[in-house]
């Protein structure tokens, strides 16, 4: 395997773009939260000590410094536990950053299911429902290496409140070095005729398996990549809902108010597509590894694939 084609987890290459950040912007900062491990952040922040604010465990205050430094013209990239960021502090994320419209990068890791064996405690399946319904807020959950790094360059150039949802594993290469960023946008990855599938981050690419798989049974899978969440492509979503039958949502959230709900609500109003969600169930989720997890909910490649044949079997 060439360098180019390398996996990388988002934080090894969110790290990468933020150290060349510091050549371009004199005012960029990062704070973490007793966090630096787990945001692959060590060499960073060896490296760029008055670029660094540890705040320790207390992610309340952390938001709202951080609110305070760019309010003084800074740029902070605030990093913790996703699990802790988007509700913990939340009141300070709706108050100090985007009822202010701080320009704060809120960079929620080890996202989703991540954490596996530390409880539900530590799992953050219902930040995207939180972060999206909070106005002048951002959301976005990369998918892979090149989508960190493209999104990364544009967040760094601009001055809008964002929270980014990321995990741990090393993420499977979906799109290339030339991918470009384009916040709400969605992007089609797979053509497709039968079925339409829309996913976002770590789950993108069983998706995209599933797709595969579905093609040596006859079934045409259209892969849709929501990496935008807020905004949304609401102009794909309606041709989508308009073109397909059905819809399909992957996501590993809470089938409550995640990208299925942002979509549904979308295709609704055409009344044409049925829109089925898969994702974790409303109650809390089990123990095991992330993958032993993802598949006993179906959301895993084989987990999906099966999910899309019943949904047409209909």
């Amino acid at each position: 395997m060439s360098n180019t084609d390398e996996k990388l987890t988002a934080n090894a290459a969110i790290a990468q773009v933020l150290d060349e950040g510091t050549k371009l912007d004199p005012n960029l900062l990062v704070i973490t939260c007793d966090s630096r491990g787990s945001a692959g952040l060590v060499q960073f922040t060896n490296a760029h000590p008055d670029r660094t604010v540890e705040m320790g465990i207390a992610e309340q205050n952390a938001v709202t410094v951080a609110a305070g430094l760019a309010h003084g013209g800074k740029h902070p990239f605030v990093f913790s536990p996703a699990s802790f960021l988007a509700m913990r502090s939340i009141e300070q994320v709706k108050v100090d950053v985007a009822f202010n419209k701080t320009n704060v990068k809120l960079v929620g890791i080890s996202g989703g299911n991540s954490y596996t064996w530390l409880g539900n405690t530590h799992h953050s399946l219902n930040d995207v429902a939180i972060t999206r319904a909070i106005p002048d807020l951002e959301v976005y959950q990369p998918c892979d290496k090149y989508q960190v790094k493209a999104l990364f360059k544009y967040l760094i150039n601009s001055n809008k409140p964002a929270y980014i949802r990321i995990g741990k594993r090393k993420l499977d290469n979906v799109y290339h070095e030339d991918f470009n960023f384009v916040p709400g946008k969605a992007t089609m990855i797979k053509e497709g005729k039968d079925v339409c599938l829309i996913s976002t981050g770590e789950t993108l690419f069983f998706t995209l398996q599933a797709a595969k798989k579905l093609e040596s049974d006859g079934i045409s899978a259209a892969v849709v990549d929501l990496g935008s969440i807020k905004p949304l492509d609401t102009e794909m979503i309606s041709r989508l809902a308009q073109e397909f039958d059905n819809i399909i949502t992957v996501e590993e959230h809470d089938v409550i108010n995640g990208i299925g709900s942002a979509v549904a609500s979308i295709a609704a109003q055409y009344a044409h597509a049925k829109v089925n969600i898969l994702g974790f169930p409303d109650k809390p989720a089990i123990q095991g590894t992330q993958d032993e997890v993802l598949a006993y909910y179906g959301l895993d490649s084989e987990g999906i694939a099966n999910s899309v044949k019943k949904v047409l079997s209909k």
